[in-house]
């Protein structure tokens, strides 16, 4: 299972259909998928604050991590066979809700770094940004994300494009 509309169609067939508002989103790298789905918002009073959206959105995730833990680890092992990567499990709550993700996978990665990278490392810990290197790096993939997303999906955009004319060439 690795193309990336068969996580999403075996999800549609195997969820139930009470849960999320729509598709679920699938996010995918070399070790996980993620498996975002939206929820209703819960029913207040128009004049409800954003203080009380706040909350009621925060019981609604708690509610329903809750309630389907034990269906959504059964889903989760069915998909890891299929695909051969973790599963892990996210909620939004109304299409503009922050995303809350559940228990997911922590990759460790190696790297070396000279001095000029371990210092804006350890600025990052002494000012407590972050509470150690690890933290203070995993801070900065963050930032760059966040900043460069459109250059990120044209450089996924492209990679797949890249997979597609490889297929179609000569066996090696």
């Amino acid at each position: 299972m690795t193309t990336r509309t068969t996580a999403e169609a075996w999800l549609a067939g195997r969820l139930p259909q009470d849960w999320f508002t729509g598709p679920v989103e699938v996010r995918r790298d070399k070790d996980e998928l993620v498996i975002v789905g939206t929820l209703s918002e819960p029913d207040l009073p128009e004049d409800a604050d954003d203080t009380e959206r706040v909350v009621a959105a925060s019981g609604r995730v708690k509610g329903f991590r809750e309630d389907t833990r034990e269906r959504r680890i059964e889903i989760a092992r069915e998909l890891e066979h299929l695909s051969g990567r973790k599963v892990s499990w996210g909620v939004r709550v109304g299409a503009e809700g922050d995303e809350v993700l559940f228990t997911h996978l922590a990759a460790p990665v190696m790297t070396r770094l000279r001095q000029p990278e371990r210092q804006v490392l350890d600025t990052l810990v002494e000012a407590g940004v972050a509470r150690s290197r690890s933290e203070a790096l995993a801070w900065c993939v963050r930032l760059v994300g966040e900043r460069s997303e459109t250059w990120l999906a044209e450089l996924r955009e492209a990679m797949t494009h890249v997979e597609e004319v490889r297929q179609k060439g000569p066996a090696a």
